[in-house]
């Protein structure tokens, strides 16, 4: 995952802080450089990490605890705040309107592919979509933005046999008056190259978008601060996608870059599929990157199923064995257990406490646990507290499976209750910092 030695990092400072009774400028030096080294070795810019780092000091120094937060809660509120500041503060609402959208960036940036994800994410917004390959340069980029159009069943506009991009851009605008939403892919580019950025700034004039998108790879590294600055410098940049996501632990270039040129990040790729689009929010990314979840995208995943009720059951802590079930049946259709588990706040504090098979769990193993509880009594369903050791046993026997299947499935379903019942929202924008032994 993008950042994830700042991840590591900030969740040993977090355990540090627990242990000590009070926080000392030692405390705080020793954490800062922990956070300079993860920072640093994920390619975010060296003026930025120092700036960042004195922020979090200066603050955590000198700021009195607010009335209700102890010295460490406060610190880790900090630090909390500070990186989602870093990242562009608080989220604002993303206007789903009609409108044209051009997507810039280099080569091999995961352009077309983002066209694509953009146009469903519309689409399924309700909107009418079309896209434009004005991708002249690169050989096949119209036949792969045709072959993802069909795959979405968004029409695509544009001439294979044209390389003048402007042309393609004037013949194509011909055909989309009756389009909601207009996403054009243009030709990736080196923005240092002088010809490639007068061909962007005409396709810009001809256009007229709304939205100039600058499409990022997270694995660009230190040059996508000079890149996006010369883009911004060019055309203007609304906002940025930042692609590959899941693909490196790295990701603190296109971040810094972002930061530089105060473009905010709008979406962030967290796949290969074309729904693996999600709109990006720094408070979540940080919730997440922590530890402490990310309780808002999980139920608008599970809207997107029919399965909302099933997320606030499982957040809540209030189910029976038999719910826990069809919850986790459910949930597997959000995406992987992996990915889901990240957004429930402190389920990585459970550690090895959970069965080493959960996130990867098959569907043979899910049947077996259906075996399981069929051939419990229904108090055993209700209550399982009540399964004694002779009752495992008659169970076991019942479901034709193991004594320890049975045992494995208990501790997974007592361990996330209990995990889920302790965990309370905390002030002041720390997410359920009171359920993670802060």
């Amino acid at each position: 995952m993008v950042l994830e030695k700042l991840g590591s990092a900030l969740k040993e400072t977090m355990r540090k802080l627990a242990g000590r009774g009070f926080v000392d400028r030692e405390v705080l030096d020793a954490m800062s450089l922990d956070i300079q080294r993860a920072l640093l070795q994920s390619d975010v810019n060296v003026k930025l990490v120092f700036e960042l780092t004195k922020k979090i000091k200066d603050r955590a120094f000198n700021e009195k605890p607010p009335s209700g937060l102890t010295q460490k809660e406060h610190v880790i509120n900090i630090v909390y705040e500070e990186l989602v500041s870093f990242l562009g503060g608080k989220a604002e609402e993303i206007e789903i309107k009609p409108s044209r959208i051009l997507l810039m960036g280099l080569f091999g940036s995961g352009k077309t592919t983002t066209c694509g994800k953009l146009a469903s994410f519309y689409k399924r917004k309700g909107f009418k979509v079309c896209m434009i390959a004005a991708d002249t340069y690169r050989p096949a980029a119209y036949e792969q933005l045709v072959q993802i159009g069909e795959q979405i069943k968004v029409p695509v506009f544009g001439n294979p046999k044209e390389k003048d991009s402007r042309k393609v851009m004037k013949e194509a605008l011909n055909k989309t008056e009756k389009y909601d939403v207009v996403i054009a892919d243009s030709s990736g580019r080196d923005a240092l190259n002088p010809e490639m950025i007068r061909e962007i700034k005409e396709l810009n004039e001809i256009f007229r978008p709304e939205e100039r998108i600058l499409v990022i790879p997270a694995d660009l590294g230190q040059k996508a601060e000079e890149q996006s600055l010369s883009f911004q410098k060019s055309v203007g940049i609304t906002g940025v996608i930042i692609t590959k996501m899941e693909g490196t632990a790295k990701g603190g270039g296109a971040l810094s870059a972002c930061s530089a040129t105060g473009a905010k990040v709008k979406f962030i790729g967290i796949g290969e599929k074309l729904d693996a689009l999600e709109k990006f929010d720094a408070e979540r990314f940080i919730s997440r990157l922590i530890g402490f979840g990310d309780l808002k995208t999980l139920i608008e995943k599970a809207k997107e199923v029919g399965a909302e009720k099933t997320a606030e059951k499982i957040v809540s802590g209030k189910f029976t064995l038999e719910d826990f079930y069809e919850q986790i049946g459910q949930l597997q259709g959000m995406g992987s257990l992996s990915q889901i588990t990240k957004m429930i706040p402190g389920f990585s504090k459970l550690g090895k406490k959970l069965p080493a098979n959960f996130e990867d769990m098959q569907e043979e193993k899910m049947k077996r646990f259906r075996f399981i509880i069929d051939s419990m009594t229904r108090e055993e369903k209700i209550d399982p507290d009540v399964i004694t050791s002779s009752r495992i046993s008659r169970i076991a026997k019942g479901s034709g499976c193991k004594e320890s299947e049975v045992r494995e499935l208990l501790k997974l379903y007592k361990q996330s209750r209990k995990m889920m019942k302790m965990i309370k929202p905390g002030r002041r924008g720390m997410p359920f910092m009171k359920g993670l032994g802060i």
